[in-house]
């Protein structure tokens, strides 16, 4: 990718998470503790990781009309994003998400949309100059498919990288996958995309090749711990992440994501950009909540050169 600006399209959730022992079991009551309520959503995580890692970002969302709405702007704003396409929806609420945190550091979330159900190709339309002007979209899947890929075949149309995190996991059609330039499941997603259950490096590279079938150039499958399998017009390796203690996981995969493509953006050469994204998901996973634990550009910095003396 050329240096240049992001523009994320994606969601808006306020996180109330909770951390128990273990998940419950259906009709089982777990006590918890350490309840709090921060701002999430996949979209918000990714573009507030991207504003942190430096790069110039424009944000296409929706919260509602309600006061959280109003501190989540302000807060991305504070984050370094450009938050003019960023509206309030009359008479409707911000989306909402509902996350146990077990002692694994493993989530489960349960999502009610809220305004995120507004962004519609019509409220996308007021702002798609933002993504011809842009060197690249980032999106994933907490808005409304439709949207997401009239983005696509805006940013496509005109030139414009598109990013696809295809999270939560779900079926996709060609349409959709035929405009990506770059796709970052996780194992899950992958598997719901290609059928391929992703255990090992083989199954990565199995994986991968159907992607590339549907046109996909690049194909970046996070596996946690393990790193991500980045493969590139079919060739593919391994790419290891770093060792540290994890506390909660929740918004590693955004901090990598927004991470990444801050680094592409740069002129940085992918196996350089990966590993930075890999810093900002280290970091972000020794900490609590989901926009809490993103890291600013120079802890990254600061964490790469630890680990390089």
């Amino acid at each position: 990718m050329d240096k240049g600006k992001l523009v994320v399209l994606g969601s808006i959730n306020a996180d109330h998470v909770l951390n128990i022992r273990q998940f419950p079991q259906p009709g089982e009551t777990v006590m918890g503790s350490h309840y709090n309520v921060a701002f999430g959503g996949k979209g918000a995580n990714q573009a507030v990781a991207a504003g942190r890692s430096g790069a110039d970002i424009s944000f296409i969302a929706c919260v509602g009309s309600d006061d959280i709405g109003e501190r989540v702007r302000k807060q991305l704003a504070s984050d370094n994003i450009d938050t003019r396409p960023v509206e309030a929806i009359a008479d409707t609420t911000t989306g909402v998400a509902l996350i146990f945190v077990n002692a694994d550091a493993e989530n489960v979330i349960g999502i009610d949309a809220g305004a995120n159900k507004a962004l519609t190709p019509e409220y996308l339309a007021r702002y798609q100059q933002q993504i011809i002007d842009a060197s690249a979209l980032l999106m994933q899947l907490e808005s409304p498919l439709e949207s997401v890929i009239a983005a696509a075949r805006i940013a496509h149309d005109n030139g414009t990288q598109v990013i696809l995190n295809p999270a939560p996991a779900c079926e996709l059609p060609d349409e959709l996958l035929s405009l990506v330039d770059m796709i970052t499941p996780n194992e899950t997603e992958a598997e719901k995309l290609t059928g391929v259950k992703v255990i090992t490096a083989d199954d990565a590279a199995c994986a991968a090749k159907v992607l590339h079938a549907k046109g996909i150039a690049t194909v970046i499958i996070t596996l946690g711990s393990k790193g991500v399998w980045l493969s590139q017009q079919g060739e593919g390796k391994s790419v290891p992440g770093f060792s540290v203690k994890a506390v909660d996981t929740i918004a590693a995969g955004d901090t990598f994501n927004g991470a990444l493509v801050t680094a592409l953006l740069e002129g940085k050469p992918m196996d350089q950009s990966v590993r930075f994204a890999h810093a900002a998901a280290a970091i972000a996973v020794t900490r609590a909540g989901a926009q809490s634990s993103v890291p600013w550009r120079h802890e990254i910095d600061d964490f790469l050169t630890h680990q390089e003396s």
